[in-house]
């Protein structure tokens, strides 16, 4: 858990860094580290940048109802979309929802209009965030 939560806060420490901070030998760090990637644990790294800072400062909220028997076959069409960066199967009177980001309302308005083609797709409603609070992708592990 330790390691996870020094991986979170820098994904580019080394072995040695780990191993150090932990008081483990270098060693122990990369087999620990290793296990983690093994089991799915640790799922990549990357770095995290800010959207506004790269002219995606339109984040929109897409819930979406699909003809049950289609639902996974319409969540994994959407996932591929490139403007999409997360879908979730939530619960109430929608099937999924879409956070995406975009650069302006045209690219929102593009993305809505081709979302109502995809076949299976019944029903969008889209939100958009005005201010974003909070947005930490982070699982926060004592």
């Amino acid at each position: 858990m330790q390691i996870i939560s020094l991986l979170q806060e820098d994904s580019r420490l080394s072995f040695n860094k780990i191993a150090h901070k932990l008081g483990i030998s270098v060693g122990t760090a990369l087999n620990r580290v290793k296990i983690l990637e093994d089991k799915g644990v640790l799922k990549g790294y990357t770095v995290i940048v800010d959207p506004n800072k790269v002219g995606y400062g339109l984040t929109a909220i897409i819930l979406i109802q699909a003809e049950g028997k289609h639902l996974l076959d319409v969540e994994k069409e959407v996932a591929k979309i490139r403007n999409v960066i997360s879908v979730y199967d939530i619960t109430g009177d929608f099937d999924f929802v879409v956070v995406a980001r975009f650069k302006d309302r045209d690219s929102l308005n593009v993305f809505i209009k081709s979302l109502l083609t995809v076949p299976y797709v019944k029903r969008t409603v889209t939100n958009v965030a005005l201010n974003v609070i909070k947005e930490d992708f982070r699982i926060k592990i004592s």
